[in-house]
């Protein structure tokens, strides 16, 4: 009977150890939360094979053990050493403080399938096309600005008046 507990609580510590290994240090689904859950399922599953008071007690001090831990580890300021303290500083740049207007023309730097760059003097923007896609290396106009982006349609060099 001694060793049956034995048995019963290591399946435990290590499934409640893998699963807040699980949740607080590995990303995503890894072989440390699927082995916590197989730990816990056979640790339950043969303290109720034993007797189905010793599978209840097993079952809620559990529960109780693995949701202490894992609000108290929530608390704890020692995921701190180990979080990402970085704050984005950078700010999108309206195309109307580029000084952009509609008509202004370009030239494609990548192909615009429907949207690449291009450049308008030294302006280079994010663009999209109108209608089709447009090569890069194409001339290019200013159809319409909406905030952060700009609408271009192909200018046709081939026609001269």
């Amino acid at each position: 009977m001694a060793l049956d507990i034995i048995i019963i609580l290591l399946c435990m510590a290590v499934a409640v150890f893998l699963l807040l290994l699980e949740i607080f240090l590995l990303p995503g689904i890894t072989v440390a939360g699927v082995g916590g859950a197989l730990f816990a399922a056979a640790g339950i599953f043969f303290a109720y094979s034993l007797s189905p008071a010793a599978g209840h007690v097993t079952l809620a001090s559990s529960a109780v053990i693995f949701g202490g831990l894992f609000f108290r580890l929530l608390r704890a300021n020692s995921f701190r050493r180990v979080a990402l303290h970085t704050n984005v500083e950078a700010t999108l740049t309206s195309t109307h403080d580029l000084g952009l207007r509609a008509g202004d023309r370009g030239v494609t730097l990548s192909r615009l399938a429907p949207i690449g760059k291009a450049r308008f003097g030294l302006i280079t923007v994010e663009a999209k096309a109108q209608e089709t896609f447009i090569d890069e290396q194409m001339p290019v106009s200013i159809v319409q600005i909406n905030g952060h982006n700009v609408t271009v349609q192909a200018i046709d060099i081939s026609f001269k008046p």
